[in-house]
């Protein structure tokens, strides 16, 4: 089993998502994009895709030009029924390579917010993890529309549109499942100061909230991960 991983951001962890896939003594292959390592043009030799978070938004090819490229593989991947991930800024990329809209600038939603599943995300193997609705990680200000076809999963109280299949193996997923409790502490204490202009509150709050919220996150963000590393191959 080889991964494709494309990374968006520096230093990007891997998470619930990274301990899923060594359980399963998976290869993974990591595309630093944003420090200018080639996007892959071709989805053979790999297996899956997952495309991971990050500060820009998912139009900004002045900035960021490999972005058009990973849109273009991400269809490849899905064009050849190879399982697809996009987690916060990948969910976005997904929803801009099948024609949907990208909406900017909205206010931030962060820290653990509870996420509900649809009607159609309560039957689905890997949204169906949330039970009547879990506390998942959350960090962005962008959303988008929903592409033709697709099946809506997921919302929170914020934003409607959290997560989307297309398909039977392609995902999109606004809230970052993979940030378990100790990747949380590594944002907070590594971003503090980022954080800390539009959640000033959050340093004194967020001890009080993993010990909140932290373990039912942590297990459901597994769930989630293992669910999806289940889809490779089959």
């Amino acid at each position: 089993m080889n991964v494709l991983i494309i990374s968006n951001y520096p230093d990007t962890f891997l998470g619930q998502l990274g301990r899923a896939l060594a359980e399963k003594n998976a290869t993974v292959t990591r595309v630093d994009a944003d420090a200018g390592v080639p996007v892959p043009q071709r989805a053979e030799g790999y297996d899956a895709i997952a495309v991971f978070g990050g500060a820009q938004n998912a139009l900004d090819d002045a900035n960021y030009p490999f972005l058009p490229d990973v849109c273009d593989l991400i269809r490849a991947f899905h064009d050849q029924g190879k399982p697809v991930l996009g987690i916060c800024l990948g969910s976005q990329l997904i929803a801009r390579a099948f024609g949907a809209e990208n909406i900017l600038d909205r206010p931030v939603e962060f820290g653990w917010q509870e996420v509900l599943p649809t009607d159609a995300g309560a039957q689905d193997p890997l949204i169906a993890n949330l039970g009547a609705g879990a506390p998942l990680f959350h960090w962005h200000s962008d959303t988008f529309t929903l592409p033709v076809g697709a099946v809506h999963l997921a919302s929170s109280q914020m934003t409607p549109h959290q997560a989307f299949r297309i398909g039977k193996t392609t995902y999109a997923i606004q809230f970052h499942f993979e940030v378990g409790q100790a990747e949380a502490t590594i944002w907070s204490e590594s971003l503090g100061h980022i954080i800390a202009t539009f959640r000033p509150d959050w340093e004194a709050q967020r001890h009080d909230e993993a010990a909140k919220h932290g373990l039912r996150a942590d297990s459901t963000g597994i769930a989630i991960a293992r669910a999806w590393v289940d889809l490779i191959g089959t």
